[in-house]
């Protein structure tokens, strides 16, 4: 095991920063001494979040839709905390619905926000990063990375594509001295995951969790981050068995209605409204 690094003074960005994980990972940041960067769309709640840390920090504006703001962004943040030594790609919207009851605005936001954003940030980061032959990039995806849930469809689609991003980049960049790593939570309890039940063996884990768990990979750096641990050995698990085998089991613990049974949950109605608001660059052609 290599020695356990420190996060004090290291300038940090969290996009979607302003509840949720992304508040949790930047409470759990500053208290490591880290320069932290908040942004969000809310910025009056991203003001809020960063005004309860301690030590240095900053929050501002961010649509992550907005390709060439989100450059502007960080470069504000260089300019005003010093290079960027992590970015943690976090923010992301889980709009629920079969997919062919889900609209083609509904499915661009989703690979706007999801994907292209992360893409973006991924890169934006390693032209930042790698001529220092330094520096940390953690993009949240989700236990949807690694299998199929219905009434998520596109959402699944999306964290497939994050985890696939991550593994190609981790290639990349072998020997550049800029780790990643891909963050695979189970369902989080926060606002995403309204209306929302309990699988059997699939407990629902607080924010406060992945933060922790977010900060570990930064103090001793990995590529794969499960939250809980347990969800890396059931997906390896499953997909040794034979398909349908897999599926029975799956279905078996309730995982094939843990997101179809909530998409026309009335508890979704709030946040099902504010994700449909959430990417107004994408509507900038």
């Amino acid at each position: 095991m290599g020695r356990t690094r420190s996060l004090r003074g290291k300038v940090i960005v969290v996009t979607g920063g302003a509840q949720g994980i992304g508040a949790k990972t930047a409470a759990a940041l500053a208290r490591q001494g880290a320069k932290v960067a908040i942004g969000d769309l809310d910025l009056v709640r991203a003001e809020k979040t960063a005004g309860e840390l301690d030590g240095e920090n900053l929050a501002l504006p961010l649509d992550v839709t907005d390709t060439r703001g989100f450059s502007a962004f960080l470069d504000e943040v260089e300019t005003r905390l010093g290079p960027i030594d992590v970015l943690v790609n976090n923010a992301g919207i889980m709009p629920l619905a079969a997919l062919d009851e889900e609209d083609d605005a509904s499915t661009r936001r989703q690979l706007e926000i999801n994907v292209h954003a992360v893409i973006h940030g991924t890169r934006e980061a390693i032209k930042r990063m790698k001529p220092r032959r330094t520096g940390h990039i953690v993009n949240v995806a989700s236990m949807a990375g690694k299998a199929g849930f219905p009434g998520a469809a596109t959402y699944c689609a999306t964290k497939h594509a994050v985890v696939g991003l991550s593994e190609s980049v981790r290639l990349e960049l072998r020997g550049t001295g800029v780790e990643v790593t891909c963050v695979m939570p189970a369902i989080v309890q926060t606002e995403l995951a309204s209306g929302l039940g309990e699988a059997k063996m699939i407990k629902s884990v607080r924010p406060e969790e992945v933060a922790e768990a977010i900060v570990g990979a930064l103090l001793k750096p990995r590529f794969d981050v499960f939250v809980p641990k347990s969800l890396d050995a059931m997906g390896r698990m499953t997909r040794l068995l034979p398909r349908k085998a897999g599926e029975w089991i799956v279905r078996s613990l309730g995982g094939d209605q843990l997101l179809a049974s909530a998409a026309h949950s009335p508890a979704r109605t709030e946040y099902e409204a504010r994700a449909a608001e959430s990417a107004p660059g994408a509507e900038k052609d």
